[in-house]
């Protein structure tokens, strides 16, 4: 399997790339977790009204829980993508934990300004741009 292929299916549920590369206790716990930290969180609800672009009623959503989602996310996506092949640059992290590091900052600072679903994936979107950047500064050294 290639690595695009798990980090693809790690963007579409966190988890999943890890069943993909056989890694099942390891993908079962992060399919576990993201069900949990979305029903704590009522995500699924501060989804649709952020698409719907109501973001002041978004505010049954549990903060705490859902601080917990962009690491977790994250962390799915990097993991999947570092088992899917060869050895890789350690700095291949980058891009995910800034990305993880950015989303929860987003959502942290959510509160009345952007809400929670777009501040947090703006910040990923941010993070993972930085990351970038960062790793291709190191590649060239």
């Amino acid at each position: 399997m290639s690595r695009i292929e798990a980090l693809l299916w790690s963007i579409a549920l966190p988890g999943f790339g890890q069943l993909l590369n056989g890694r099942y206790v390891k993908g079962i716990l992060l399919i576990s977790l993201e069900f949990l930290i979305n029903l704590k969180s009522h995500l699924n609800g501060a989804i649709v009204t952020s698409f719907h672009g109501d973001i002041p009623t978004v505010e049954p959503t549990c903060m705490e829980w859902l601080m917990f989602y962009p690491c977790v996310y994250m962390f799915g996506i990097w993991d999947a993508y570092k088992d899917a092949g060869e050895e890789l640059n350690p700095n291949t992290v980058f891009p995910f934990a800034f990305g993880a590091f950015f989303g929860t900052v987003g959502v942290v600072f959510s509160k009345g300004f952007l809400g929670a679903v777009w501040l947090g994936l703006i910040g990923i979107g941010v993070g993972v741009i930085i990351g970038i950047g960062l790793f291709t500064i190191l590649r060239k050294r």
